[in-house]
């Protein structure tokens, strides 16, 4: 279990109190026996915040780290890669820049070229089945995706509400490993390992 840690919806740009609240929230997860936190935070000039991804990286005290989309609209990606490489972060979480991970598969591609090892490459953003082959074809760690449908359900309330839900789609996850599998076999006979999602 990886937890999603954010002080707000909207921007990345925190202050001194989101990244104590974030902090806070951080220790409670590894606390309760996370495996891991997604964290991010940015400058207002298009940069990652060092200094906030620093307390948090240290607020997750050795569990693994990944670094969430914030990556996909800091102005310079080679370098935030490298910036998060030397925070100690896990992973980055990332579509390429893009608004879906497929139409940043280049970018992906160049990503996992730099981080050659150092850091782990999650592709993410509007992934669907049809899209496998290609992200592992770009070589990522791993691919992230929700996986889900909406089911109809009962009133929510006395003052009615959304009849709707989202859960996650089996055959969904059954086709995503299943063509994981068969992108991997289509590579050459080197491929050792298969990504995660």
């Amino acid at each position: 279990m990886h937890v999603l840690v954010r002080s707000r919806p909207g921007d990345f740009v925190v202050d001194a109190d989101h990244v104590a609240v974030m902090a806070r929230d951080v220790r409670a997860a590894v606390a309760a026996g996370a495996s891991g936190v997604v964290i991010g935070a940015a400058l207002p000039d298009g940069r990652l915040d060092l200094d906030a991804l620093a307390r948090l990286v240290d607020a997750a005290a050795g569990v693994e780290v990944t670094l969430h989309r914030v990556f996909d609209v800091v102005a310079d990606r080679a370098a935030a890669l490298d910036a998060a490489i030397g925070l100690g972060i896990h992973r980055v979480l990332t579509s390429g820049g893009a608004g879906r991970a497929i139409a940043g598969a280049a970018e992906l591609a160049a990503l996992v070229r730099q981080a050659s090892g150092r850091i782990e490459i999650m592709a993410g953003g509007g992934v669907g089945v049809a899209d496998v082959p290609a992200l592992v074809a770009a070589g990522v760690d791993g691919i992230h995706l929700s996986a889900r449908r909406t089911i109809a359900t009962g009133p929510s309330g006395p003052g009615g509400g959304a009849s709707e839900r989202d859960v996650t789609d089996e055959e969904i996850v059954r086709a995503v490993r299943a063509s994981i599998g068969e992108s991997a076999r289509h590579e050459d006979a080197g491929v050792s390992r298969l990504p995660q999602f």
